[in-house]
């Protein structure tokens, strides 16, 4: 991971920066048509009354349970009228989703309650399976076992479970980031095939709907949704291996990824099928290049290849991460209202100067007008709603591009 380019480096899963000898929504106005916004409708019959739980249906060994659709979701999105503004998305997402012992899983947990946000969890199967079953692991071209994110102790693979059950209930999407998290060498995911993609899916799959039986733990409750059901996108290790996990989430019937690298701050488009989603190019402040909309590539380009710079640079640091994310918002919300798209992970690199950087970003954007936190799943659902015409008018429109006319005449125009 040398050479920081104009773009940063790609994204490392949990861990995977001590694997590498480094340490280490809402608004205030939801209403309008075309905005579904992730503030929970309490009419909405989806959402149970306070205190209700939802019955449930054990799946196989009971590690998981169908309890119905899922709780805490915006009404069903519309199709944006004739001229109207669209909403401004914006997607904050987490590689790995493992809770060790930091306590930043429930710290986000609470941030995105306190703020009407869905995010997307794209959690890593290992982190459900004990490091004494590491056996049952088969990683494609890579030895039995091997992890370069390693294993969660015991007691932090049941913290997880804990909160991924409280993620879903709580409305946001549980998506993955799959197993061992193999960035280089000859098992690199950058070099697998379409048929080691599916066994790899079906290995994460089954770390999650079997984690009972290979813990052994009776006293937890099972996570409420059927996995098979409700894995719909992912992002990749090192966003390494899109071709050809593409053909594999195709025939999945997954419907996004957000693996590419270096993606622009532009309306998505679909390829082979599923909604390209990638993390975006945001203007990076001091610099004329910029840097990828995820908290590893901003400590990329700050601290280099460690995890644990000068301590005297944290405050400013701090600071250029925070201006980073909301510059990125701002230029797209000022302008073309493309979607957008930050990855993180649950990491206190730098003194968790990028964990404070992201909680003042999303708070910053949160009270905007038409500004709707959501996750990936729920802005696949509102695209897929949407008229083609307007879809390909908003794709036309550059990194900053303003619509001409404005919007009701630029949409219109559709």
């Amino acid at each position: 991971m040398r050479g920081v380019s104009r773009r940063g480096l790609l994204g490392l899963g949990l861990g995977a920066a001590a694997a590498m000898g480094i340490a280490g929504c809402g608004s205030s106005d939801t209403s309008g048509p075309g905005s579904p916004g992730p503030v929970r409708n309490p009419k909405n019959p989806k959402n149970p009354k306070p205190g209700e739980k939802p019955a449930a249906r054990p799946i196989g060994d009971g590690s998981t349970a169908d309890t119905g659709p899922q709780p805490n979701q915006p009404d069903a999105p519309v199709p944006l009228q004739p001229g109207e503004t669209p909403p401004q998305f914006v997607v904050f997402s987490w590689d790995g989703a493992g809770e060790i012992g930091n306590g930043l899983f429930p710290r986000f947990l609470k941030l995105a309650k306190d703020h009407g946000a869905a995010m997307t969890f794209f959690l890593s199967g290992v982190y459900l399976l004990p490091e004494s079953k590491r056996h049952l692991y088969r990683p494609p071209n890579n030895p039995v076992g091997a992890s370069d994110i390693g294993y969660l102790k015991d007691e932090n693979v049941r913290s997880t479970l804990t909160h991924v059950r409280q993620a879903w209930l709580d409305g946001h999407e549980i998506g993955t980031h799959f197993n061992g998290h193999f960035c280089a060498g000859s098992g690199s995911v950058g070099r697998w095939t379409p048929e080691d993609w599916q066994s790899e899916i079906e290995q994460a799959v089954s770390f999650v709907t079997n984690w009972r039986t290979n813990t052994g733990f009776t006293d937890l409750e099972p996570l409420p949704f059927d996995y098979a059901k409700e894995l719909k996108g992912a992002r990749t290790p090192c966003l390494l291996g899109r071709d050809a996990l593409l053909p594999t989430a195709q025939r999945l019937g997954w419907r996004y990824d957000s693996s590419s690298p270096g993606g622009l701050q532009v309306w998505p488009v679909r390829r082979s099928g599923i909604w390209d989603l990638p993390l975006q190019s945001l203007p990076f402040p001091g610099h004329s290049f910029e840097v990828l909309s995820m908290d590893y590539n901003i400590l990329a380009n700050q601290s280099k290849n460690t995890t644990q710079g000068v301590p005297a640079n944290y405050p400013g640091w701090r600071t250029q991460a925070t201006a980073t994310y909301l510059g990125g918002f701002r230029r797209a919300y000022e302008t073309n209202r493309a979607p957008l798209f930050i990855g993180n992970h649950f990491e206190q690199w730098n003194g968790g100067i990028y964990m404070d950087a992201v909680e003042e970003a999303l708070k910053g954007m949160a009270d905007k007008r038409d500004v709707r936190l959501v996750s990936f799943r729920q802005f696949t659902d509102w695209l897929e709603v949407q008229d083609p015409k307007v879809l390909a008018r908003l794709q036309g429109l550059g990194p900053a591009q303003s619509p001409a006319g404005g919007w009701s005449a630029y949409l219109t125009a559709a």
